[in-house]
């Protein structure tokens, strides 16, 4: 009986302690092999990964980041949608030795991404650069989204887009490096990502109005864009929600990804009802 109970608590102990390792074990988003797969999407490769069913919620990232950005908000959606993460061109495993760059090739890059994987629309969440991105490409394939998040997102590039002590950085940046000559690969990328932001985007407020489907427009009350300049652009979409989260900064999804998923969840899942003002609550 005694040998018995000893084994009874060591198998507990041993048990105990696979599921406290499998609790700290954490899926490595953006380098996972079992999920990951690269599609020729318009001379190309993009490497995306895929997580869950349902349907199709497609992620887009910010300048100089990759898919892991994403990486707390995807087990919360990967519950009830067929979550999409993918590195845009020129950013993680998405390489692109091009010199040139937009957020319209990048906008054309997902439509075709999603052809590719004969999904005919999807829900977008998209972050900073990714935010921008979502915005394009329901202006220039409207067929494509079904529901947008754009959180972090500017739609010029001067100190009323970006708030003017960020935007001053960028121009010292711009400035001390403007007669460099980069010599790698990893050099020439990271200024040609750089410049996207530097001079880029430059979407007009009249843009704004040819998006049809309903649109959640976020920003943090200390975000890097200006939340004036947020609530313009949620102004100029004809069915749109403004949320502009408290206490956060520019990673609205990230500093409060609890709230975050919840009420993005709740915006995907529920009719639209415009309602004035904007304010979702």
């Amino acid at each position: 009986m005694k040998i018995q109970k000893s084994l009874c608590v060591l198998v507990a102990g041993l048990l105990g302690a696979l599921s406290a390792c499998n609790a700290q074990v954490k899926t490595p988003y953006g380098d996972n092999a079992a999920a990951g797969k690269y599609y020729d999407i318009r001379g190309i490769k993009l490497y995306t990964e895929v997580y869950g069913t349902g349907k199709p919620l497609l992620m887009i990232h910010g300048n100089g980041g990759s898919m892991s950005s994403f990486a707390k908000n995807v087990p919360y959606f990967a519950e009830k949608y067929k979550v999409i993460m993918v590195d845009s061109r020129a950013h993680g495993k998405s390489t692109d030795g091009r010199d040139s760059l937009s957020f319209e090739m990048m906008a054309d890059d997902f439509a075709g991404l999603l052809d590719a994987m004969h999904i005919d629309s999807a829900y977008v969440i998209g972050w900073s650069d990714g935010g921008i991105n979502a915005l394009e490409l329901a202006m220039r394939h409207p067929e494509k989204v079904i529901k947008l998040a754009s959180t972090g997102a500017n739609l010029w590039p001067d100190s009323t887009g970006i708030i003017p002590a960020y935007w001053k950085l960028e121009q010292k940046d711009y400035e001390a490096k403007k007669n460099t000559v980069f010599k790698t690969a990893k050099e020439k990328n990271d200024r040609k990502i750089f410049l996207l932001d530097w001079f880029q985007p430059n979407i007009k407020l009249s843009a704004l109005k040819t998006i049809k489907c309903p649109s959640l427009i976020i920003g943090g009350d200390h975000d890097l864009i200006p939340t004036e300049h947020t609530v313009l652009i949620a102004q100029n979409i004809p069915n749109a929600y403004l949320w502009i989260v408290p206490n956060s900064g520019h990673g609205t999804l990230i500093e409060h990804k609890d709230e975050f998923n919840k009420k993005v969840d709740e915006f995907f899942s529920t009719p639209f009802i415009k309602r004035d003002p904007l304010v979702f609550h």
